[in-house]
């Protein structure tokens, strides 16, 4: 940021540096040719023409240096088939006559004539009363003085413009360091939470300009806290989900039970079905922190359809609502939802299932209900427990509904069990976050 403003200033000053320079620059030549204009309407004021037809000055100019030999002063006047009528401070020189030009107005120039001084001269021709020669004149003077001038201008120039520079970069520097000074102070609140000193960065000891980020960054904290405690308290269940079966197969194989192998086979599924129902879980909590998790509801009913169809040839599965909703969900987790509620109400209903898509404000509803002969209000929270299974007629691990509600529930939805007024039998209530 500091160079980036050193390098704006540097340029804005030397671009206003060069337009003042040529500024006062033209302002002083002009002032001094202006100085050249007046000697030279003073010699064509006082210019007359002689017994001879030449020019001749009828006063002599006022100042002191057309006296003096190489003073830096000079005039002279020019016509053609006449010697050049000259002051005499050009002594034996004479100033250059350029006639391939005519010059009715003021023309200024500069000359180095001299080998020993350069000049800025005006000329301007005319004709004299009486006289059909058409005169010029000249009026030169060295150019030492307004060079000095120009000098001693752009020096003070270049002077100013580099304290303005060296202010203003050292103000741009001390803005920039006082601006992000605070960052320091966020930086030193992250060492002391990272060290054990601190749980939470203070916003009271920061700027307001800084409070959107330090809200941001405790609001980032207290989410990967939350997702440690979740991935603490996962792992504890399921290590409590695995205890028991082996403990079970532990206690069969140390006694050498006889039933050895159908314990192993039995347990192992048990504990298949854990992993399964936690690998689950945490796929869905590793996909929540996705901004960007959307899927559209309707191709994900019709992939369900397909697939219980096949399952369940006798049951008739309706789709009606919607088809333009989305959740923010995974796919997969959709799919996986879905299936379950669906082939649930195939399987324990009474071969009828109807599925509703509908908006609820900022979610997205989701009902399967089915005929089937329903569930006691007190049994309808119990399935949502691991391992509960009401009908064990029907092959099952009692492991569907907890998958649902804790998928559902980490994306910030709920799933609920009613009875259908329609049908008679179950209604499963799903509703999941809206994504626009």
């Amino acid at each position: 940021m500091i160079l980036i403003a050193a390098g704006w200033i540097a340029v804005l000053l030397l671009g206003g540096g060069v337009a003042l320079d040529r500024v006062l620059t033209g302002a002083v030549t002009q002032n001094f040719d202006s100085g050249l204009e007046y000697v030279m309407t003073q010699m064509i004021a006082s210019a007359e023409i002689g017994p001879d037809g030449e020019v001749r000055l009828n006063r002599p100019m006022g100042d002191q240096r057309f006296l003096e030999p190489y003073s830096g002063l000079y005039w002279q006047i020019s016509g053609k088939s006449f010697e050049p009528f000259r002051s005499r401070s050009l002594w034996d020189q004479a100033l250059k006559v350029n006639p391939a030009h005519a010059d009715d107005k003021a023309h200024f120039y500069n000359s180095s004539e001299f080998p020993d001084e350069q000049l800025r001269v005006v000329e301007r021709d005319l004709y004299l009363p009486t006289s059909k020669t058409r005169w010029r004149f000249q009026v030169a003077q060295a150019r030492a003085s307004l060079d000095e001038q120009i000098v001693t201008l752009r020096s003070t120039l270049v002077k100013s413009f580099a304290l303005l520079a060296v202010g203003l970069i050292g103000m741009a520097a001390l803005q920039t360091l006082y601006g992000l000074w605070p960052l320091r102070k966020l930086q030193i609140a992250i060492a002391d939470m990272r060290a054990g000193r601190a749980q939470r960065v203070a916003p009271q000891s920061l700027p307001r300009e800084v409070e959107p980020l330090v809200d941001e960054l405790n609001g980032l904290l207290e989410h990967n806290e939350k997702q440690a405690e979740e991935a603490r308290e996962h792992a504890g269940n399921l290590a409590h989900a695995l205890k028991t079966p082996l403990t079970v197969i532990m206690n069969a194989a140390t006694a050498n039970a006889p039933d050895l192998g159908e314990t192993v086979i039995r347990e192992a599924a048990t504990m298949r079905r854990q992993v399964d129902h936690h690998l689950a879980r945490a796929r869905a909590v590793g996909r929540r922190g996705h901004a960007h998790s959307r899927a559209e509801v309707w191709p994900s009913l019709e992939s369900v359809e397909r697939a219980v169809a096949r399952l369940y040839e006798y049951v008739r599965l309706d789709i009606a609502g919607d088809k333009t909703l989305s959740a923010h969900v995974e796919r997969q987790d959709l799919d996986e939802i879905l299936g379950n509620l669906i082939e649930n109400a195939a399987k324990y209903g009474g071969g009828s299932v109807f599925v509703t898509v509908q908006r609820d404000n900022e979610f997205v509803e989701i009902l399967v209900e089915d005929d089937g002969p329903g569930i006691s209000e007190e049994d309808r929270e119990r399935l949502f427990s691991r391992g509960v299974r009401l009908d064990r007629s029907k092959p099952g691990t009692g492991l569907g509904l907890a998958i649902v509600r804790d998928v559902a529930e980490i994306y910030g939805g709920s799933v609920s069990l009613e009875e259908s007024e329609d049908m008679g039998g179950l209604l499963a209530r799903l509703r999941l976050p809206l994504a626009r």
